[in-house]
């Protein structure tokens, strides 16, 4: 009898909850016994252009490994973002690909990624109808901008979400201390979708009202609007709190950055993000005390705040495609 094998690949953004995928994936491969090996393809679909595989059969083997991979924040496989060409303008990756899925006697392939990889198994999937191909080409979703389609939400998100929400409210703590005017200024991922930024309004409780502000990129950014808010809250408040999405845009869908949208007295750009961006003007317009705050990639890589949730639900969806490849 032919041997019956499948292979697994992430891409794409790193979580705190894509690893738990991959577990769920090797789980579901286990109990499903379809398949002899599953093979794990290294940094995504150049994993398989590269020829650079892993038996994952062999190396996550018991359960012991797998609840380790579970809790393992990043992507266990590596990743990229590689984008492949249309087949109707260049077919040739695709025939290597699928020259490699033979190879191996690959039955089934899943991809675990936000947007660009959905948009690889759009074209794989396509591409396999187009030569009457059995493979079955599966995505199973992450993202922590949780900005996917026909989901409710996704995998990555409420662990970045519980990451920022606690960060947010620690912020706070620390800010307040202070009994001198302030402007603290948060900056979180989001360049399209402010999902994340709108998480830390979480942060709010009985005893604490910051963020004052959120700003997202679904909505216009106005400097002087944003100024008149500082400037009334600080009437009442000693330290304001501002959380802001590193995608706004003003009205012309300009990214609001320091490198291009404020300069100093004499002209000179401030080159940074948004965060740096709105510090400046405070800085230059209000003149009290203000720093910025960038959270960067520890939003999504803080294993230690991960939510059970979601570590639950990642492994679930990865168990799940390998359901549906049967």
């Amino acid at each position: 009898m032919n041997q019956s094998n499948c292979m697994v690949a992430q891409s794409g953004g790193p979580t705190s909850a894509i690893n738990a995928s991959l577990a769920g994936v090797i789980s579901g491969v286990t109990k499903s016994g379809k398949y002899d090996i599953c093979y794990g393809a290294i940094n995504g679909i150049l994993g398989i252009l590269n020829e650079n595989y892993l038996n994952l059969s062999d190396s996550v083997e018991n359960e012991e490994k797998l609840a380790r991979l579970m809790r393992t924040p990043a992507m266990y496989l590596g990743s990229c973002r590689h984008k492949l060409p249309n087949y109707k303008d260049d077919d040739s990756p695709y025939i290597f690909i699928f020259n490699q899925f033979a190879k191996f006697n690959i039955k089934a392939f899943f991809y675990i990624g936000g947007n660009d990889s959905m948009d690889t198994v759009l074209k794989l999937s396509d591409y396999a109808a187009k030569i009457n191909s059995d493979i079955r080409i599966i995505g199973i979703p992450k993202t922590i901008d949780n900005d996917l389609c026909m989901i409710d939400h996704t995998p990555g998100f409420g662990s970045a979400a519980k990451y920022i929400a606690s960060t947010m409210l620690e912020v706070a703590h620390d800010t307040f201390i202070y009994a001198v005017k302030s402007v603290t200024i948060v900056e979180i991922m989001g360049r399209d979708a402010g999902w994340l930024t709108a998480a830390s309004a979480l942060a709010r409780n009985e005893y604490n009202t910051a963020p004052h502000f959120i700003y997202l990129p679904e909505v216009a950014f106005n400097q002087e609007n944003f100024l008149n808010d500082i400037r009334e809250k600080l009437k009442t408040l000693n330290n304001v709190i501002v959380a802001v999405s590193e995608g706004i845009r003003d009205e012309n869908g300009d990214y609001i950055t320091a490198s291009k949208a404020v300069a100093d007295q004499f002209g000179h750009q401030q080159l940074s993000g948004a965060g740096k961006a709105l510090e400046f003007l405070v800085k230059e317009n209000i003149g009290v005390k203000v720093r910025s705050i960038e959270v960067n990639v520890l939003q999504r890589c803080a294993a230690h705040m991960a939510s059970r949730t979601d570590l639950d639900e990642a492994f679930a969806l990865g168990e799940k495609a390998v359901s549906l490849a049967e």
